[in-house]
């Protein structure tokens, strides 16, 4: 049987929230969510269609919006909006199997609704819109959505035509793909053709969809390596992954990140007290769940008002461990070894690589493996504690100093109000 999927989005989701506990037609109210105490410079998290369709940008920062335009300013609730998604997720179990849907993002996702269209005796719009219906219904959130006849065409189906039809339901196979989008520009419309990419097709004279299949196999492998697999099919509107496949994974390597942006500028001595802090947070994953790391990376991201750019780099240690104390010392070694001391940073990134069961710990002849279970059954304390009571339920005195964020950002979801 021919697979049909459906990409589902609710749109300008954040806003549509907000308005819909306000009792608002997003569609008639200019809405903004962000957090002006950020500053001028804040980015809006979302605005209503109203404000897109005078020419306001998705995304933009608060002082783009026009002096003359009147709106509300909703600050970011990430607890409620994860909320309406779970909801959102319940309705749409109602209808299709877990096994069925793959969660892209909080307000985005894919269903093959391939065997439910007999199911339900349903053409594959009457089944998307059925689902649109159900969830405008219950939760007053307009919902769009995409049907392909695999993920890719889904995917595309959803963000560019969708946009321009009636009912919000785009639809689209190889063949319509090939005869109505080939030639569609700007060629950063389509899903994984960012920026980057595009600069280096326009070196090949490529603008579009076409060009790419026009392009010679050896010429985009040797400028795109290994991705221009996906590129080539993309261009041609095939893509072979299925949901199945992609529940069914399991990476080689895994790691444990962390990353911020700071609420400030931050000077090179007080970013790296955030730094510390990031270390210990990552070091407790750590050992919760029984992992450990032999190779770190570092990422710093400077202030606009300082040039902006960035630097950091990567290490690989000689021992495998989960020990903050070890790790705290290698992140500092490597943070004064790649970080300028006189720029102004707003960016932290942290990374813990090529994580592994805490089965593989190794340590050098020089590791007091005795200081190591010691600092092992504290972290494991403070877990517990953190666990039962909170995660500001016992903190260290670095976490009190005027430039630390963990307190704060212990009460925010994805850098933003929780509540």
């Amino acid at each position: 049987m021919k697979k049909v999927y459906m990409c589902i989005d609710l749109k300008t989701f954040f806003a549509s929230v907000e308005c819909s506990e306000r009792k608002l037609d997003p569609f008639k109210t200019n809405l903004v969510v962000a957090d002006p105490s950020r500053g001028k410079g804040a980015l809006c998290l979302a605005i209503t269609p109203k404000m897109k369709a005078i020419g306001i940008r998705n995304r933009c920062r608060i002082f783009e919006i026009p002096k003359e335009v009147e709106y509300i300013t909703a600050l970011p609730r990430m607890n409620l909006y994860m909320d309406y998604s779970a909801k959102i997720y319940e309705i749409y179990l109602r209808y299709v199997s877990e096994k069925d849907i793959h969660v892209y993002s909080i307000d985005e996702c894919f269903i093959d609704m391939t065997s439910y269209l007999r199911l339900y005796n349903k053409k594959p719009k009457e089944f998307a819109q059925m689902l649109m219906n159900a969830v405008m219904e219950e939760t007053n959130i307009t919902a769009t959505a995409g049907i392909g006849t695999n993920l890719y065409l889904a995917k595309i189906a959803l963000d560019i035509i969708s946009k321009h039809v009636p009912d919000n339901i785009g639809m689209l196979t190889e063949k319509t793909y090939q005869k109505y989008l080939w030639h569609h520009t700007p060629i950063t419309d389509f899903w994984h053709v960012g920026i980057g990419t595009a600069n280096r097709l326009a070196k090949l004279g490529i603008q579009d969809m076409y060009g790419i299949t026009m392009c010679p196999e050896e010429t985009l492998y040797k400028i795109f390596g290994i991705n221009a697999e996906y590129i080539m099919d993309h261009a041609w509107g095939r893509e072979p992954t299925t949901i199945a496949q992609i529940k069914a994974y399991a990476p080689s390597s895994n790691s444990i990140s962390n990353s911020q942006v700071l609420f400030e500028d931050y000077s090179y001595q007080d970013a790296l007290l955030v730094v510390k802090e990031m270390v210990e947070l990552n070091t407790q994953r750590l050992v919760k769940h029984h992992l450990v790391t032999d190779r770190i990376s570092l990422y710093i991201g400077y202030s606009r008002d300082d040039g902006e750019g960035a630097s950091g780099g990567q290490m690989k240690l000689t021992v495998r461990t989960n020990s903050n104390r070890i790790l705290i010392k290698e992140f500092i070694d490597l943070y004064h070894r790649k970080v300028a001391p006189n720029r102004l940073i707003r960016q932290i990134g942290i990374s813990f690589c090529d994580v592994l069961d805490e089965y593989y710990e190794s340590y050098d002849l020089f590791t007091n493996i005795d200081e190591i279970d010691e600092e092992k059954n504290l972290q494991l304390a403070i877990i517990e504690i953190k666990e039962k009571y909170g995660k500001n339920a016992i903190f260290k005195g670095m976490n009190k100093l005027e430039k630390a964020t963990t307190i704060k950002r212990n009460t925010l979801v994805g850098g933003h109000n929780a509540n």
